[in-house]
């Protein structure tokens, strides 16, 4: 549930903070005072398209923070654990922040997070039915999806198989297609994979071969120059004059001192120990460059071996490991290839059985949809009684399309895509007598906007969302059923927080909550305000919605008429 929203220099609206309670929350306002950029404001909150035009002009950026409130099952909780946001007492913060660049920044409980983890998250906090979101009942193509949406639970294992068996179809099927239909394309790949392997096996590459032969590159390119540095400390050590033969003369030297006093024998010992061990390390480098090989034919040998390994580096991989599991695959490839008939026979086998198992998934998954659109016309013909269409009849029709390279089910070739094989329409017959026809031909935008809310309620209840927006839900009522459709966001309103604008005074007056949103101007700036309405202020707003700008006694009276009537109904509701 939402329980506060603050906005700052968003669009028109410089700073506002509204707090929501449950039940029916009424927004009202005269046309252009900013109630539809509140709206517009939510959905940025909950991952809408960010843009600059946005920020309130002179602003350096636009924020936006909703405090949330959930119960421990909420599926919006469970979402935050998978995504690695942590909770407490159940309480989410979610911040949105729109830079006059364009740049956006979220966060979920101080946490930043992608735009893509906020949308995640999004659907399990809000519903928003925008103004114009009836018209989306126009739209054939939605309908499956809202009819999936409604049997959610009963149909997610069966969809989650016909996808995963969907998925092996369509592999299959396009390697068979290529394989069948591309022949000059598959000869041309064939001359390319086999010059490819031609190359690499002539190249008899070995695994690390590279790393070896740069190893034994450098020591063969500094051979010289380690013959000659190491021969210079040789003679540094034994030549004439110098290092041993130096110790040695100091050790017979000490060695004389010590006939007559012995208190130098110590360092007699030091230096006695240090002539060893330049011995030993003048052995040790004669040794090493005694051994040292340098030889120009082999250093030529390896840079031409290195070129050549390096050639194939550059058109197969980036070591010659890479380069050897790559002439492995491609020789795989040619195998099959080579092997074309084999190959298409074995695919038309494993298509055959594929089919077969598809079939099997999408007739259940079918006889499913069938099961939960008639439960789903059933709830929607209760919802649109409780809108005064009690007469109307609804039925969701679940079909199939002929397509002649389709997929074969019980003997028939019907079309088959990643959401099955079905098609999925909207019936409905508004008046008795009247037969069963298209919502897409024959609905008019007041039987919209009722179905739409009939669906959103059903959908709500489906999903377990908390909180529902309904942005002018009564476009194109007036009379019975405006006043159907308040009763109805009442009943909701029961069930779950439901905000909702409107210019419809049957709907104002049902209002737990009624919000006034009002734009003030002056010379430098406008600025959007949001009051929430005591008894006496929702009078006179109601007052205004009945009689126009003219607030008159009378209509100041047959605002409180109608306040007293809602509030006797909503007591009746609640017994």
């Amino acid at each position: 549930m939402l329980l506060e929203l603050t906005i700052k220099n968003f669009a028109v609206i410089k700073e506002v903070s509204v707090s929501f309670g449950r039940g029916l929350t009424i927004l009202t306002g005269e046309t252009g005072a900013g109630k539809s950029i509140l709206i517009d404001a939510i959905g940025m909150l909950l991952g809408g398209r960010g843009s600059a035009d946005y920020v309130r002009y002179g602003c350096k950026k636009a924020e936006i923070e909703g405090l949330f409130d959930f119960v421990d099952d909420a599926p919006a909780l469970a979402m935050l654990r998978e995504i690695g946001v942590e909770t407490e007492e159940g309480m989410m913060i979610v911040r949105r922040e729109v830079m006059s660049s364009g740049k956006t920044v979220c966060r979920i409980n101080g946490q930043l997070v992608t735009l893509a983890m906020l949308r995640e998250v999004a659907p399990w906090l809000i519903n928003i039915h925008g103004q114009h979101e009836h018209q989306s009942l126009m739209q054939g193509d939605r309908h499956l999806e809202w009819l999936d949406a409604f049997g959610d639970e009963k149909s997610a294992r069966t969809k989650q198989e016909f996808g995963k068996l969907y998925g092996q179809y369509k592999q299959i099927r396009s390697e068979l297609e290529y394989i069948s239909t591309n022949e000059r394309e598959l000869v041309q790949r064939m001359d390319m994979l086999r010059f490819q392997l031609q190359e690499i096996v002539e190249a008899d590459l070995k695994p690390l071969e590279d790393e070896e032969l740069q190893k034994e590159k450098k020591r063969l390119s500094g051979g010289e120059k380690m013959v000659r540095g190491l021969e210079d400390a040789y003679r540094s050590l034994v030549g004439e004059q110098r290092g041993v033969d130096w110790i040695s003369n100091t050790m017979s030297n000490l060695e004389s001192v010590l006939a007559y006093d012995e208190e130098l024998k110590e360092t007699y010992q030091m230096v006695e120990q240090a002539f060893y061990q330049m011995e030993e390390a003048a052995r040790s480098i004669r040794s090493y460059r005694d051994n040292i090989e340098f030889d120009p034919e082999r250093l030529s040998q390896i840079e031409s071996r290195l070129d050549e390994i390096n050639r194939l580096k550059r058109k197969y991989g980036l070591s010659v490991d890479e380069i050897l599991e790559y002439g492995a695959s491609i020789e795989d490839e040619l195998d099959q290839m080579e092997n074309r008939e084999s190959r298409i026979e074995a695919l038309n086998k494993k298509l055959k059985e594929a089919a077969l198992d598809l079939a099997v998934e999408a007739q259940e998954l079918s006889e499913l949809r069938r099961r939960i659109a008639s439960e789903l016309a059933t709830s929607i013909e209760q919802e649109l009684r409780d809108l005064h269409m009690s007469r109307a009849r609804f039925e969701v029709a679940v079909t199939q399309i002929e397509d002649e390279h389709g997929l074969d089910v019980n003997g028939s070739r019907v079309r088959v895509t990643g959401t099955g094989i079905d098609q999925v329409e909207f019936l409905i017959a508004p008046n008795p007598g009247e037969p069963l026809r298209p919502v897409t031909k024959i609905a008019s935008g007041g039987e919209l906007s009722r179905i739409m809310l009939a669906m959103k309620t059903i959908l709500a209840d489906a999903e377990r969302i908390d909180t529902m927006i309904f942005d002018e839900v009564d476009t194109g009522v007036s009379g019975r059923a405006a006043q159907a459709i308040a009763e109805k966001l009442v009943r909701v309103s029961r069930r779950r927080q439901v905000l909702s604008i409107t210019h419809l005074p049957q709907v104002a007056s049902m209002a737990d909550t009624h919000l006034y949103i009002e734009k003030h101007m002056n010379e430098t700036e406008t600025e959007t305000h949001v009051t929430a309405l005591s008894h006496e202020e929702r009078v006179i707003e109601l007052a205004r919605m009945l009689g126009g700008a003219q607030v008159t006694e009378t209509t100041k009276d047959n605002a409180r008429e109608m306040l007293a009537q809602a509030d006797a109904l909503k007591k009746e509701m609640q017994e």
